[in-house]
């Protein structure tokens, strides 16, 4: 019996130990508060919210890339750190910090919480994916935090629609539509494409995963389309 509690006091400790190393830290900063789109983002997203939907955007990523159950397979990130404030553009992501801007908040028109939702979505994912150590393709980069925005259901409405987009490394939307296409031919190729983009990138990787060069699989993507 002894032995028996033991075992499991021991399993318990275990799997804390396992939740603790995979638990990370989210704060969420507003430093627009002088700003309508920082008073717009306490009213209609609020930092409660935020920090809810950036541990979820994690998960979610994690599951995507096939990472949620293997700690050294992704990137050691122990805290993340959203800033809302007075930027141009939408957002951008610089190692572990999201900078959001409440400019773009202010003057959304439409649901902010889930815009601000699926922004987060696509920050988190660079916070997570691998990038071959910066030699890959910038257009793919965003086209795979696109994708994970995609397959999460916050895809907005002024997407272009899967097969539009002049070239596969177009990025972001287009980008994400094309890799939603070689997902459809290989179940789990992004979480494989990111895990070799881990020390270095060539467009060969689509050929090893697919058996077809990038180029070919894009005329045939945009040919399954129409275009």
């Amino acid at each position: 019996m002894a032995s028996n509690l033991m075992h499991v006091i021991c399993l318990i400790t275990f799997l804390a130990g396992m939740q603790a190393t995979q638990a990370v830290e989210y704060t969420v900063i507003n430093t627009a508060l002088a700003m309508a789109g920082g008073v717009r983002f306490n009213n209609e997203t609020g930092t409660d919210y935020a920090r809810q939907t950036l541990d979820a955007a994690t998960q979610f990523i994690w599951g995507i890339f096939q990472q949620q159950n293997n700690a050294s397979d992704r990137k050691d990130v122990q805290k993340v750190r959203l800033i809302v404030e007075d930027i141009n553009g939408v957002a951008y992501t610089s190692k572990d910090e999201i900078h959001l801007s409440a400019r773009y908040v202010g003057n959304y028109s439409g649901d902010v919480r889930r815009e601000v939702s699926g922004v987060l979505y696509h920050e988190m994912t660079h916070v997570w994916q691998w990038n071959g150590k910066g030699e890959a393709n910038g257009g793919l980069i965003e086209g795979v935090a696109d994708f994970v925005r995609l397959k999460a259901g916050y895809g907005p409405s002024h997407w272009v629609k899967a097969g539009e987009g002049d070239r596969w490394d177009h990025g972001y939307d287009v980008t994400a539509h094309f890799l939603d296409y070689c997902e459809s031919l290989r179940s789990g190729f992004v979480a494989e494409l990111n895990k070799k983009m881990r020390n270095d990138y060539s467009d060969q990787f689509f050929a090893e995963l697919l058996g077809k060069s990038v180029d070919q699989l894009w005329n045939e993507y945009k040919a399954k389309y129409g275009n």
